[in-house]
């Protein structure tokens, strides 16, 4: 894990670090302190009736996080496993908006997702196994490590058969936990069984009229023959109710870690009670803060209010999602286009930061997280913040253009050379047709502001042309010095006032159409001095 430090060495380090994946990982290892095993599960849940989500990869991502800090914790001297599990035996409830055959899967709702036929091209032998495969992919793609499981594969295969019948066995018990919990209809119809119809096919909701532990069946009178049918509960005969159903694959796999959101808290503290019913002990995690769109509201799947994982992606590298999903896992948090450009440069810094660090510092830096204590080498030249502005001053929509700028500013950079630069390069301009050229909004200077804007054009042209960005910087600084940019609480070495960042606000408003930027004498160090003199006489001659 480290070429510097034994394991040992890492481990104490690690007992130290408050980063959250170590608080969460110290919960397991606690546990196994009372009791002991040799393999600990990692489990991530769900539901297959839709496309894989940008939530599917912040569970997924941030478990691994936490099994990578346990890893750390106990020198990898305990196994552990990541089971990602498809609920593919839930009855489809309702017809989702994204997908073919509406019609045929109208006909078929009620009966669990494996026994639906595939809507996307037959590939498959059920809609359920078409949504894992695009599951699993989705999972392979970005390098996760996991073992896949189907709920209908583990009913009817029996690996839940014993838990099934200690449920049959105390079910008073569960529907002691369960029934307060429920309105008065729904309390009627309640079982913790949902029987599959022997002649629909449909899993039904009904109530159970006799219960024989001994012969490990349940009876229940059929919705459509009105006759009662007596059923085992094992072989995939039922399944159970969602959250009875949580609690008996906790109890029946031991399950030692698994995640959920806020909104499913009352749940987890149920199916926790359920699972100590059972006989089990309920999993350690946390519930992490949903994410909110633009307007502060809720993100859901049936809204498609929320930014796909293509779309984060068509804009910026999975490493700044998993930033993303890294901070502040316990904080509402707004999941919008506006977030992607600050998540890359942060990625960017703290990869930067990571080779200057001592180990300590290191196990609380994001990018040990993200990558598995093993962070690639920062080589990153620009900011991604550099590159939309670069691509704004020059109406540069092309990567050609770009590398022009680039290869002149850092001779010998080249996409051969640096290809995630050549990632970003494309991830900016995708992202500044989409969101900054639309926005694009000039405005006119004042009259102070022109004077301000013709002084520094003046400066800049006795710039040489290489110019560092420092030096450039400090010319853009000493021109702003002046009404009204001035800052009195801001003082220079000199002991005069600072500059406001109203002066820099100024500069990108009234010469590149926005509301910021990145640090302007970078700009112009890669934009080139000469360009950044005929940007300013454009501003002043479009606004005379």
């Amino acid at each position: 894990m480290s070429n510097e430090l034994t394991a040992s060495d890492l481990r104490a380090l690690a007992e130290q670090s408050n980063a959250w994946p170590f608080e969460q990982a110290k919960q397991i290892v606690a546990r196994l302190k009372t009791k002991p095993k040799d393999e600990v599960l990692f489990e991530t849940g769900y539901g297959p009736s839709g496309l894989p989500h940008i939530g599917t990869f912040g569970e997924v991502a941030r478990t691994t996080m936490v099994r990578h800090a346990f890893r750390v914790l106990t020198e990898d001297k305990v196994k552990t496993r990541l089971l990602a599990f498809s609920d593919d035996m839930d009855g489809l409830r309702k017809v989702p908006d994204n997908v073919p055959n509406k019609e045929m899967l109208a006909s078929h709702l009620g009966k669990p997702l494996t026994r639906i036929p595939d809507p996307f091209s037959n590939e498959y032998p059920s809609f359920g196994a078409a949504n894992n495969a695009r599951l699993r992919a989705f999972l392979d793609h970005f390098g996760f490590d996991y073992e896949f499981a189907s709920s209908t594969d583990y009913y009817t295969s029996g690996r839940f058969d014993a838990t099934l019948l200690k449920m049959l066995a105390v079910y008073d018990k569960v529907m002691d936990v369960i029934l307060p919990t429920l309105g008065p209809d729904r309390r009627a119809t309640y079982s913790p069984f949902l029987p599959i119809s022997k002649t629909t096919g449909v899993v039904l909701q009904v109530p159970m009229i006799r219960r024989d532990v001994g012969a490990g069946t349940v009876t229940y009178v059929d919705p459509d023959t009105k006759e009662e049918v007596e059923t085992t509960v094992t072989g995939g005969a039922v399944k159970c109710q969602w959250k009875a159903d949580w609690a008996m694959r906790w109890t029946a796999l031991g399950v030692d870690y698994e995640m959920a959101g806020k909104d499913l808290i009352d749940s987890v503290k149920l199916s926790g009670k359920i699972c100590t019913a059972l006989g089990g002990t309920p999993p350690a995690g946390f519930n992490y803060e949903l994410f909110l769109d633009d307007k502060g509201q809720k993100i859901s799947k049936s809204k498609g209010n929320g930014l796909t994982i293509d779309e984060w992606l068509r804009y910026a590298s999975p490493e700044s999602l998993s930033l993303f999903m890294y901070r502040e896992p316990k904080a509402a948090k707004r999941l919008y286009f506006d977030v992607i450009p600050r998540n890359v440069d942060d990625y960017q810094q703290f990869l930067d930061g990571y080779a200057r660090q001592d180990m300590k510092l290191r196990l609380s830096n994001p990018v040990w997280h993200i990558h598995a204590s093993k962070p690639p080498k920062a080589d990153m030249p620009v900011t991604f913040q550099l590159l939309l502005t670069l691509v704004s001053s020059s109406n540069a929509e092309n990567a050609e253009t770009l590398w022009g700028f680039i290869g002149r500013y850092r001779p010998g950079v080249t996409p051969q050379t640096h290809p995630a630069l050549d990632a970003l390069v494309g991830y900016a301009i995708n992202y500044y047709r989409d969101f900054v050229a639309p926005a694009k909004q000039f405005r006119a200077p004042s009259d102070g502001e022109r004077a301000a804007l013709t002084d520094l054009r003046d400066a800049l042209s006795q710039l040489p042309d290489d110019a560092s960005a420092e030096d450039i910087q400090n010319v853009v600084y000493e021109i702003g010095r002046r009404e009204p940019f001035l800052d009195h609480k801001k003082t220079g070495k000199d002991g005069r006032p600072g500059v406001s960042l109203e002066w820099f606000n100024m500069l990108y408003q009234v010469l590149l159409g926005q509301e910021k930027g990145p640090r302007f004498g970078s700009f112009v160090a890669v934009y080139g001095v000469g360009n950044a003199v005929a940007m300013i006489d454009g501003a002043l001659s479009r606004s005379a």
